[in-house]
């Protein structure tokens, strides 16, 4: 299937291109997207219901969207794949859907949903595209939650069954594989800041333990039956800064639970000590082991700073804080700070000594076409441009960075947002499910074409 992008978007962002001297030819370009955001069918094909489809039917989602259809990769998952292979991608990062494969989280298998990942990755290898597969990006099966979910021990058990079932059938063909996508958000923002559940700070501190213990399980699996697997996690990375003097303490323990909770005890081994006393009445014997297992790469999440601020009333203690006035931002109000990621790269590079692979970096907007029928995004050009020239510097610096994958190859279902923002390089219309490259998409496939000849 070929992909025709319109002459108005080549002609538009054929210019500037990053200025790179540190990139190796064989660094890894690439795209990811995540299952329930992109793939709807969410009640075809043997797929049982996840915590986000309850989260859609109970309203919590802006004008009430729900990921039923979202993009409809589910059944279009050829076309997207000819866009990655026109915009010269090497890599996409995707995920997989538990409840597709286990509708009811653990027990009956469902050879449909496996079924769909086998034609996905074929389809991935016929193009000359890795397939980098996680297991986790936020969909538990609503039957897993209904027992205790990820507060509930067992969790590590259900979740060592899952890892078992998607190494065994894809392992053959599929070496990269990360375990989680972003724990400290779901865990976070679900049981602190978020809205859906204020209750005791002792349940996120169980959630916390039991991802951790999940994902050294994970490890495990993957280690012993995916020969040459490639196994890492992926952490979201933002500097936390206070909104003023007075709030340095808490944006210090909010940096705790938002940048190292996670990467801390998967690489180093231990918890923050600033965590200790609320993980401490959930450690047993052993567990600092059982989750500390031989990584290879490091994922890294990067948009922007945040700021917080000293809160008593928050669960936690602190909350989100005011930032600066003047600061750059995208249309959705994220600051705009490419020198930040730059420096971030170098200290997870120095904290935890491992390879790091950017996957996810984006600019989230609201983009539409004009009325020639093209979408042009300069907005999004800049900022790619700016934070590639940034992660150069910091490679040129001495981190270890190997890949970049934009955030995201299509416009999709943005969680809380819904359909009101856009990362993608690709316009989705969504009443049409057509697809559009916008003009940031032919300039990354130049910008991929440019690294790679050095």
């Amino acid at each position: 299937m070929a992909v025709s992008i319109p002459e108005t978007a080549a002609s538009e962002a054929s210019t500037k291109l990053p200025a790179l001297t540190a990139l190796k030819r064989e660094f890894i370009w690439g795209v990811s997207t995540s299952s329930f955001q992109i793939e709807g069918a969410t009640q075809e094909g043997g797929r049982g219901p996840s915590i986000w489809d309850t989260y859609c039917r109970d309203g919590e989602i802006k004008n009430h969207d729900t990921g039923d259809v979202a993009c409809d990769h589910y059944h279009r998952y050829a076309e997207d794949v000819a866009l990655m292979k026109a915009l010269g991608v090497q890599a996409y990062r995707f995920s997989v859907a538990w409840p597709r494969l286990l509708p009811q989280g653990r027990g009956a298998i469902n050879e449909q949903g496996l079924a769909f990942y086998d034609r996905l990755i074929d389809a991935l290898l016929a193009a000359g595209i890795e397939p980098w597969l996680c297991l986790y990006h936020w969909d538990l099966p609503q039957a897993l939650e209904d027992q205790g979910g990820w507060m509930s021990r067992e969790s590590v058990v259900w979740f060592t069954d899952y890892a078992t079932l998607v190494a065994k059938r894809y392992g053959d063909r599929v070496k990269r594989f990360a375990t989680f996508n972003e724990p400290s958000i779901f865990s976070l923002f679900s049981r602190s800041l978020g809205k859906r559940d204020h209750s005791a700070d002792d349940k996120l501190h169980r959630t916390i333990h039991h991802v951790n213990l999940a994902h050294g399980a994970a490890v495990d699996v993957l280690r012993a039956l995916v020969p040459g697997a490639s196994i890492g996690s992926i952490h979201n990375v933002q500097p936390i800064l206070p909104s003023t003097p007075a709030d340095a303490a808490a944006a210090e323990l909010f940096g705790a639970y938002w940048n190292q909770a996670y990467p801390d005890p998967q690489f180093l081994g231990s918890y923050p000590e600033i965590m200790l006393p609320g993980i401490q009445p959930h450690l047993q014997p052993g567990d600092p082991e059982r989750i500390h297992r031989p990584a290879d790469w490091f994922g890294l999440n990067h948009y922007s700073p945040v700021y917080a601020k000293a809160d008593p009333d928050a669960m936690m203690g602190f909350n989100w804080g005011d930032r600066p006035p003047g600061l750059p931002l995208t249309p959705i109000d994220w600051p705009i700070n490419a020198p930040a990621f730059g420096e971030t790269l170098l200290k997870v590079h120095k904290r935890y000594k491992l390879p790091i692979y950017v996957t996810e970096n984006g600019y989230g907007s609201h983009d539409q076409p004009d009325a020639s029928g093209a979408v042009v995004d300069p907005g999004r050009i800049g900022f790619l441009r700016d934070y590639i020239e940034a992660m150069d510097r910091a490679v040129a610096a001495g981190a270890d960075v190997r890949g970049y994958f934009v955030w995201s190859l299509l416009d999709n279902f943005e969680w809380d947002s819904g359909y009101s923002v856009r990362f993608g390089l690709t316009y989705v219309d969504y009443n049409t499910l057509q697809r559009i490259p916008k003009t940031s998409f032919r300039w990354f496939a130049e910008a991929i074409k440019a690294a790679r000849q050095g």
